[in-house]
């Protein structure tokens, strides 16, 4: 039996029962692509429901407002994949009248949509004879064949293509694209995989050898920089000023309180004094360390100080600030970071 009958055998068996494998609906094949990029199943499964529930049609995604989007999005991470996926359905919805191109070189073409989002819905939607390559396929081509090429180079990208190609089911794309993805998924996981009850564990080199955990092989990631944020809630009679961030950083587009960085943390009477400078606050006003936290992004580590501030009146920040109700704060998209400071002082 070819290794790739043993894995439809078991993909069979052992398939989990997932919501966007019951259609081949463009549309809902990309819209849990997109969401499910970078993000395990188990977090990503509720925000496609509540995706789908509010924006049952690419129409209704493509004129729906960015803020709305980035809300629903709030807690998801990456926050460019939700500005992305807004600007494609726009790009469906006036330059293809709503209707995804029906093949791989079409959907290839749409900005926002690359090579793994592509294949994706050719094989799920068309059943197309293209290969999927994500991360959990990456990582069973490694170990299937010891490929010593590094997943995250150039080089590597294109051997693995080639080869995920080489090891398509040609007969039946979508489901060998599916059960690779969940071999990678439940099977052969990055670390202590479950070769025992792999399928091809016989045809898997890696396995043979000894050497599963030597697969696969990465370049160094760049440098993680550190970067350091003092936050200040202003509160004015139950307002509370916050800003929308520019294009060019980090959660671009949603909003934020007030910040200043610097590159190390400072005290609170470094900042006192700085605000005044700034005709932010007078002398007498107080400045209270609410919540302290370190927050882990992909390229940055952030070290954020949060300081509550009451006045009697609104400054002038320089922000483009909007002053808005305390109670209807959460109704803003903000980043995660901001959202567990908002728990943490049981803003709801």
């Amino acid at each position: 039996m070819t290794p790739q009958k043993k894995l439809l055998n078991w993909y069979v068996l052992n398939q989990r029962e997932l919501p966007w494998r019951n259609t081949r609906d463009p549309y809902v094949i990309w819209l849990s692509e997109v969401i499910l990029q970078q993000t395990r199943v188990q977090q990503g499964l509720p925000y496609f429901e509540k995706f789908l529930a509010k924006f049952p049609t690419v129409f209704l995604l493509a004129t729906a407002k960015e803020d709305e989007i980035l809300k629903l999005w709030q807690g998801l991470g990456y926050y460019s994949r939700a500005r992305n996926m807004h600007h494609t359905a726009k790009i469906v919805l006036n330059d293809y009248n709503g209707v995804f191109p029906n093949s791989y070189n079409g959907l290839i073409q749409l900005k926002g949509i690359g090579p793994y989002t592509a294949a994706a819905i050719a094989s799920f939607s068309f059943n197309e004879q293209v290969a999927v390559l994500d991360g959990n396929v990456f990582r069973v081509l490694s170990r299937l064949f010891c490929q010593n090429e590094p997943i995250n180079s150039s080089s590597g990208k294109r051997v693995f293509t080639e080869l995920a190609q080489t090891f398509l089911n040609m007969k039946e794309p979508a489901h060998h694209n599916q059960a690779m993805m969940e071999l990678g998924a439940i099977i052969c996981t990055p670390t202590k995989p479950n070769c025992i009850e792999c399928p091809l564990q016989n045809n898997c080199l890696a396995n043979l050898l000894g050497q599963q955990t030597n697969y696969p092989i990465k370049e160094k990631k760049s440098v993680v920089k550190n970067r350091y944020f003092a936050y200040f809630h202003i509160e004015v009679n139950g307002y509370i000023a916050i800003y929308q961030r520019p294009a060019g950083d980090i959660w671009q587009n949603l909003f934020d309180l007030p910040l200043l960085e610097l590159d190390e943390s400072k005290t609170s009477a470094f900042w006192k004094l700085e605000l005044f400078n700034k005709n932010w606050i007078s002398k007498n006003d107080q400045l209270v360390l609410k919540f302290q936290r370190k927050h882990i992004l992909t390229h940055r580590r952030i070290y954020a100080d949060f300081y509550l501030i009451t006045l009697k009146k609104r400054p002038i920040l320089g922000f483009k600030e909007i002053w808005v109700k305390k109670s209807e704060v959460l109704q803003y998209g903000i980043s995660r970071l901001l959202d567990h400071y908002f728990l943490q002082q049981h803003i709801k």
